[in-house]
């Protein structure tokens, strides 16, 4: 049994070393190769940004002042608010004064389904005026050539989707310094290795979605009541015959002074969504945790000197694999963090795990069910989603 036991370590981490390297490959793949050349300004289609909103995050007004200054022709920016005593609404009132050509407020948007974001989003879309669409979170900040870049590769007919990673590059705080190293050193690289096997994304990030309005009703457009419903549009998006590309713009995203507690919650919910929308799938992610197997490993063969051989090797690997993506994802500001990487692991070894299992989970201060492939009700009463 011990024997056995070994050699489903050992497999777990050569599985791992490909999975590393291969991360390295793609990371480097696609941040060398040649950014794609944008289009002329003559031929940029009209665009609606579509922003949902709730509550007011500490960089609100710059946040929104930046799309407000694209550098880009013709273009829309609406937002769209469920609560009308929303503490975000006064300035929005403030940026739709200061940019009455570009900015429109829709508030009072009651909801049409659990998911709130999504509801007032289908609310946003019967008062666009334009045929690109990008969705946007309230707590992006972009520079000047954000839109032109982003929507760039939509003047391939084929391309339904663009969407953009989100990384935080200079964290202040351990949470956020755990979160940035998930976002830059393991999804990332996650992503580009999905995008070269299955000729692009089948899922998107919800931080940024350009599409057009047909590829969208195409795809089925909105659902109001489905969790990860960004990753689940971009998976709608590829069945309908379209290719979902991942933007070489990257989103600045800091999570701030964010708790560990905090990060794992919201981490837990991801990890589920996934599973419900990519089915045994996600069980595949076992070969990603080649440190925590390595050290696991270890203390199954009693320190045996091929094993700490095998270990050292495993971190030197994950480690250079983790600079490459750090490198190449100009995230300088995470070098100083880069000693948390075994916990880091070992964290996201731990959500793998509980997401496996369960239907559960706490989203905006509800407790809900996902049930399906993402659907979501609220959960029995007296209930509560683990942690």
């Amino acid at each position: 049994m011990l024997l056995l036991l070994q050699l489903l370590l050992t497999g777990a981490i050569v599985g791992s070393l490909l999975f590393y390297a291969a991360c390295a490959f793609f990371t480097l793949r696609f941040f060398r190769s040649p950014a794609p050349s944008l289009p002329e300004a003559e031929i940029l289609p009209g665009i609606s940004i579509l922003v949902p909103v709730k509550g007011l995050d500490p960089d609100a007004w710059e946040n929104w002042v930046s799309l407000c200054q694209q550098d880009y022709p013709t273009y829309e920016v609406l937002f769209g608010l469920v609560d009308t005593d929303d503490p975000a609404i006064p300035l929005l009132q403030k940026l739709e004064q200061t940019y009455p050509d570009k900015v429109r407020l829709f508030t009072g948007l009651a909801p049409r389904g659990i998911n709130h974001k999504d509801s007032s989003l289908t609310y946003l879309l019967e008062a666009m005026q334009h045929e690109i669409i990008v969705f946007v979170d309230s707590d992006i900040q972009v520079s000047r050539d954000y839109l032109r870049t982003v929507t760039a590769p939509l003047v391939d007919p084929q391309v339904g989707m663009v969407t953009c990673a989100f990384v935080g590059r200079h964290p202040k705080y351990l949470g956020a310094a755990l979160a940035s190293l998930g976002r830059c050193c393991d999804f990332v690289p996650s992503a580009l290795i999905a995008r070269a096997m299955d000729g692009g994304l089948r899922f998107a990030v919800g931080a940024t979605m350009a599409m057009r309005k047909s590829a969208l009703e195409q795809a089925g457009g909105l659902h109001t009541s489905r969790i990860g419903s960004d990753y689940n549009l971009g998976k709608r998006t590829a069945e309908a015959g379209y290719r979902v590309e991942l933007s070489r713009y990257l989103l600045e995203s800091d999570t701030g002074n964010e708790t560990v507690g905090e990060l794992v919650r919201r981490e837990l919910r991801w990890a589920r969504t996934i599973r419900f929308n990519r089915g045994n799938i996600y069980y595949g992610q076992a070969f990603c945790f080649g440190t925590v197997w390595s050290v696991l490993l270890l203390l199954v063969s009693g320190l045996a000197k091929w094993t700490i051989a095998l270990t050292l090797f495993t971190f030197v690997l994950r480690y250079l694999q983790a600079f490459i993506a750090v490198r190449n994802l100009q995230c300088d500001g995470l070098v100083g963090w880069l000693w948390l990487l075994p916990w880091r692991d070992a964290l996201s070894f731990w959500v793998w795990l509980k997401g496996a299992w369960g239907d559960r989970v706490t989203w905006r201060g509800r407790n809900l069910q996902i049930y399906e492939d993402g659907l979501i009700r609220i959960a029995d009463a007296g209930e509560t989603s683990p942690s």
